[in-house]
Parts: structure tokens; sequence; C-alpha cells
């Protein structure tokens, strides 16, 4: 089972003003070829079809750990498209809707992500072609499996850095920065558990690509937390058994700061996630939302 926390894995910056072309660029990370959907769906279904899990806990703990982070992900790049296609909100009640008020939605990349979705994320890539099942591989055998999440983490440090290279907003670009580092994180993991199995030393292929991720200011508050040396558990009391891939004296790889990899209790500390307001011209959250927010702050008054 899985537990929620009601925060995203990294903070994200608001958005000074609404950008639905940045927010479809970022749609990329989401449901294309190397996206989120596709490292959560990969992990996800390799964790529930894992085969001998008590003999083979270690390897099974890191892919069913990593699954847990990927949702996360999901979560992340998800919450900065909505947030990047919304901007800081327009707040005025009375909108002409006669006047077309959104006549400019005409030109954007992805027309049907406000049409249809309200300037929310869904599965899609950057061109809307849906996410789907063909961009999961679980074959049973764990080395494939493995060697197969080595090279899907390789190819999403590429897409997330082409991605990056897109766009100047802030909110796009440190969804970007954390998710470089994470990926890095996630490429070097499977690398060690490959080279526990084989013997093959296939960290010494990282980074592949070649990027610097001191080149990136974005990614440099991670780095020097200790990102890149942690793995999480996201979980009270299982997935233990991962120490013996990701610690055992194995050391961060060489170009990033120095230091021993370690498996953290829990999760990360996170943030906030962002309070976008609704959209009245567009009928979100409804004609008459006040209504709505009457009923919620009632409703809340009596949880407490």
């Amino acid at each position: 089972m899985f537990m929620r926390i009601d925060k995203l894995q990294a903070a994200l910056p608001e958005p000074k003003r609404p950008d639905p072309n940045a927010a479809a660029a970022l749609q990329e990370l989401l449901g294309g070829k190397y996206g989120e959907m596709s490292t959560l769906g990969n992990y996800m279904f390799q964790s529930f079809n894992f085969r001998s899990k008590s003999k083979l806990r270690p390897f099974y703990s890191l892919v069913a750990s990593i699954t847990a982070e990927e949702l996360g992900h999901v979560e992340l790049v998800s919450n900065g498209v909505a947030m990047l296609a919304n901007g800081p909100g327009d707040q005025t009640e009375d909108v002409d809707i006669s006047k077309a008020p959104f006549e400019e939605m005409q030109d954007i990349r992805l027309a049907s992500s406000f049409l249809a979705n309200g300037g929310g994320a869904m599965p899609m890539n950057a061109n809307g072609a849906s996410w789907n099942m063909d961009f999961v591989t679980t074959t049973g055998n764990v080395i494939i499996d493995l060697l197969h999440n080595f090279h899907l983490e390789c190819g999403a440090r590429i897409h997330k850095l082409r991605v990056y290279e897109t766009m100047t907003e802030p909110t796009g670009r440190e969804v970007c920065g954390y998710l470089l580092v994470r990926g890095s994180v996630h490429a070097h993991a499977y690398a060690l558990a490959l080279k526990k199995i084989t013997g093959v030393e296939v960290e010494k292929m990282l980074p592949t690509p070649n990027i610097n991720l001191s080149k990136i200011p974005e990614c440099q508050k991670y780095l020097d937390e200790g990102s890149h040396r942690r793995l999480y558990r996201f979980s009270p009391d299982d997935y233990k058994e991962m120490k013996g891939i990701w610690g055992n004296g194995e050391m961060a790889l060489p170009g990033d700061p120095p230091g021993e990899l370690e498996v953290v209790d829990g999760h990360p500390e996170g943030g906030k996630i962002s309070d976008m307001a609704g959209n009245y011209g567009a009928f979100a959250p409804d004609y008459a939302p006040e209504e709505m927010f009457e009923v919620a702050t009632k409703l809340y008054k009596k949880s407490r």
C-alpha cells in the first residue's frame, strides 16, 4: 500500500504570469517516452510482478522504494504544469465571457489542455499524445529489468536537460533541476544493483549523458544538501534491505560533491503545494464558487 503526504517533494516558486506554452513543454516530462509516467509505470509493475521477493529482497526493496518516489515525481511535474498554465491567477469575478477573455488560448501549443482540462496536467507528452503502456517493460528477469531501468534513467536525464534548455520560467526550471539530481541518483542506484549481481562496474558509465550538474543553477541547493547521495525508503519500517546496494561504503559519483551514499528513513522534507486560484472566466471551480467556498469552510470547521 502507499502513504500520501500533502506536500511536494520539492518547493516550486510561484510563476509570475501564466505561460501555457511552457506548461506544454513541461508535459514532456510527465507523459513523454522518458517521462515520470514511464518511470513510475516501469518500477511499479516490476515491483508488483517481482518474483522471489524474500530471496532477492535488496533488489526488490530498491525498485519498490524508487516506485514510491516516482509517484511523487508525477505529482511534482503535474503541479508544475498546472502552475505554469494558471499563473498567479486572475481574481476578477466580473469576467465578461462575451468578449472572449481566453482568445489567446487558440494559439497555444496544447489548446486542448485548456479547452478540456482547464489548464491542468494530463498523462500526455508535449504534443498531446497520450502516455501508454507500451512504455512499460517488466520481463520478470531481474538483470534485464534493472538494465532497462538504467537505460530509462539515463534517457530521462537528457530528456530533462532538453526541456530545461527550452524555458526560462523559474517554476519549470526548478522542476527540471530537482529531477536532474534525483534522476542521477536512480541511474546510479540501478548501476550499483547491476554491479552487485554481475560484477560489472556499470557505474563507471555514469554520468550518461555527460551532464555536469554543477553548471545548472537550479541543481545547486540539492547537491549542497546531499540529495545526490540519498535514497528514501518512503516507509516507516520497510525496504531497509536496499542499504546493501545503496551504502556499504559506496561513494557519490566523481564530479558530484563527495560523500558516502546513504538510505534515509521516511521521505524528503519537501515543500508546500501551491494553492492555485480558481479562474472565474473559465468556470473553474464553478460559475458561483463563493457558494462552494462557504460550504467547504463549514466542513473544514466541523473537521477540527
